[in-house]
């Protein structure tokens, strides 16, 4: 009898070590989950370079680290794992978005050409910061009025975009019959709804007003492969809240065109020259 009382606790104490283990290995992966969610959600994140438009600087395949800790701390727009928008806030840092930068920001356009689901990324080189004049004059950029000097490894493109001053916080414009279709889309994006009568009348949220004020700062951004890039030339200006951060490192890179049908295909696709590059 004293044999079995003891086999009995001896295996209870057994079934109590393993819980043990058990609940500390589990509050050891929670916790690790829970780092990784935050940097995900607050430090860095990593993108797919999709298409072509940053070629030469960024080629089809690359993996990005994308620095959201650059311009500022951001709160999540979206429930992780979903596409539900939530409200989100921003708290300002030391530094700010600089003319040259390469920048991750959701696509500020009609969502809807691209398809319902996850939000939609894009990147490019910010040209224009608030405030700034941009003109494109036969593929070359010039900021108030000045050349501004060519990415290496940019593709340009022979054409002209007529002189624009990208919109900054504050700002006062006009709104009337001759420029209320240039402004709409801005006014738009802020949450406002516009309108126009018969007479000609413009109305914000319905109602009449002859100027608007902007709510926030906007970017020029472009591509760096001028030929084929959807970008501020075609859909306007980025909004502030829409950047996500900075990209700094490309941490993986293979080449897409090449048929991948087994481990060898596989290894052969790795671009090893562009693992760990420095994004300037």
């Amino acid at each position: 009898m004293e044999q079995q009382i003891a086999q009995a606790l001896a295996q209870s104490q057994t079934l109590e070590t393993s819980r043990e283990k058990f609940i500390g290995y589990s509050k050891t992966l929670l916790l690790a989950v829970g780092v990784a969610l935050t940097l995900k959600m607050f430090v860095v994140e990593a993108y797919r370079i999709p298409t072509s438009s940053m070629e030469q600087s960024l080629l089809v395949g690359d993996f990005l680290l994308v620095n959201k800790l650059s311009y500022g701390l951001s709160s999540p727009r979206y429930i992780p794992f979903t596409s539900k928008a939530i409200p989100a806030f921003s708290i300002p840092m030391f530094t700010s978005v600089k003319r040259s930068d390469v920048i991750v920001f959701e696509y500020p356009g009609d969502r809807e050409q691209f398809g319902e689901g996850e939000p939609v990324y894009f990147v490019k080189r910010c040209v224009g910061l608030p405030g700034d004049w941009v003109e494109i004059r036969s593929g070359e950029v010039y900021v108030n009025d000045r050349r501004m000097e060519t990415p290496p490894n940019a593709l340009l493109a022979s054409d002209h975009y007529k002189a624009r001053r990208v919109p900054s916080k504050g700002q006062s414009i006009d709104l009337d019959p001759s420029s209320v279709e240039e402004w709409k889309p801005i006014v738009l994006r802020e949450g406002h709804e516009v309108s126009t009568d018969e007479r000609g009348a413009i109305f914000v949220d319905g109602r009449p007003v002859k100027t608007y004020r902007i709510e926030q700062d906007y970017y020029f951004v472009m591509g760096d492969n001028r030929e084929n890039s959807l970008d501020s030339r075609f859909w306007g200006f980025v909004p502030e809240k829409n950047i996500v951060g900075e990209a700094f490192l490309v941490y993986w890179s293979w080449d897409p065109k090449l048929p991948i049908k087994g481990f060898v295909e596989k290894f052969k696709s790795i671009r090893w020259e562009r693992i760990g590059k420095i994004v300037d």
